[in-house]
């Protein structure tokens, strides 16, 4: 159950300008890491517009995590 998991937040963790946005393939910003294992890069836009979604599954979020609180 994934809200039995609790989130670990990462600031220091950069991601680079080869890491891009699953959804629009910008450059992105949050790297979202899943309890199943899965990750997903998301930009400030799509970070942001999906921030309450995210906190709801990420195990551990790296980059700027300013973009979902």
């Amino acid at each position: 159950m994934v809200g039995d998991v609790s989130m670990t937040v990462m600031d220091n963790t950069q991601l680079t300008a080869a890491d891009r946005c699953d959804r629009c393939g910008a450059q992105a910003h949050l790297r979202v890491r899943l309890a199943n294992g899965g990750v997903l890069l998301f930009c400030a836009h799509h970070a942001r517009a999906h921030a309450e979604k995210i906190k709801q599954v990420a195990v551990k979020l790296e980059g700027d995590v300013s973009l979902v609180n």
